[in-house]
């Protein structure tokens, strides 16, 4: 090997002496961290929720509400209710099947509720015998919301029973409450408050947001019913209302029907319909119209999709 080769190649010769510097800190199996439960997803929230941005506060939101999508486009629910309050609470309810509250096999000790509260990769969604077709698929999404909220409440009607837990960045604050019969409810709610110490003391709730997004959800589940509430203080000065059902029974016509409401359209009518596959596992659906001046400032025209009710922006 020549001499000038061994100067670019890194194994060509010895090694340059090292400059002496200040001795450097220790690097042992004692630096070599394990992150147990959810201290994980406190620690880096952005590998989970990709922020600390208001974006990522508002994901949590998303995350609670697609498990009730879930259960709607799955046929075991028909109404969904979204609440924010002043205390910077957020709150969603369906009358769905309710999370399992009896023990898990994995955990007896513990119930199933709690296992999905607290546990990553916990859920019902990674085969197909509870959900034909779910938003989540990796069992993350509300024990992430857990991880990063201040409290969470959550109550399950299940069976004409109603159960109680509490939780706290991540960490039950006590065992399973069995509250008393329900015999005339089921289904989910979950009310938790994003946590300032992740998120920041200047960071609230956004009601114009937080409509926005269960609004979309209605559009994409015809016949579904999201009923919004919101202190009147909370909405003074903005474009939405403190009280609203959100049901759409035509779906995505409806949806564009109101994207395009300040366009002129070469055609009246929105192409607008569903195609499921042979076997029954799925299909798709669509609606289509035609702009002579474009929309708004966007002169092409624009493409929104989505993938089980949940926002594909990058395509898919």
């Amino acid at each position: 090997m020549s001499s000038q080769n061994s100067e670019t190649d890194l194994f060509g010769g010895a090694p340059a002496p090292t400059p002496a510097k200040a001795p450097a800190p220790g690097y042992s199996a004692a630096h070599i961290e394990v992150l147990e439960g959810l201290e994980a997803v406190r620690r880096r929230p952005g590998m989970y929720i990709g922020g600390t941005d208001e974006r990522a506060f508002h994901h949590l939101f998303a995350e609670i509400l697609d498990n009730s999508m879930d259960e709607a486009v799955a046929g075991w629910a028909d109404r969904i209710e979204v609440a924010v309050d002043e205390d910077g609470f957020i709150t969603v309810t369906d009358n769905g099947r309710g999370i399992p509250v009896d023990p898990h096999p994995k955990y007896p000790d513990k119930s199933a509720l709690e296992v999905v509260l607290t546990v990553l990769h916990a859920g019902g969604k990674f085969s197909d015998s509870a959900y034909k077709t779910s938003g989540g698929l990796h069992g993350v999404g509300v024990s992430v919301v857990n991880a990063l909220s201040e409290l969470l409440e959550v109550e399950v009607a299940r069976e004409k029973t109603l159960w109680k837990q509490s939780f706290s960045r991540g960490l039950p604050l006590g065992k399973l409450e069995k509250v008393g019969p329900a015999p005339n409810r089921r289904g989910t709610r979950i009310r938790f408050k994003p946590d300032a110490e992740i998120f920041g003391d200047k960071m609230r709730v956004k009601p114009q947001r937080i409509y926005a997004m269960a609004k979309d959800k209605a559009y994409l589940r015809p016949g579904v019913k999201i009923q919004w509430r919101c202190p009147e203080s909370l909405v003074q000065g903005l474009d939405i209302p403190h009280e609203d059902i959100l049901c759409f029974p035509g779906g995505l016509a409806d949806r564009m029907t109101e994207l395009t409401q300040k366009s002129a359209l070469i055609t009246a009518e929105t192409f607008a319909g569903r195609v499921e596959r042979e076997d029954g596992t799925g299909g798709v659906e669509w609606a289509v119209t035609w702009s002579g001046n474009g929309f708004g400032s966007e002169a092409d025209g624009f493409c929104q999709s989505f993938c089980n009710t949940v926002p594909t922006p990058q395509g898919g």
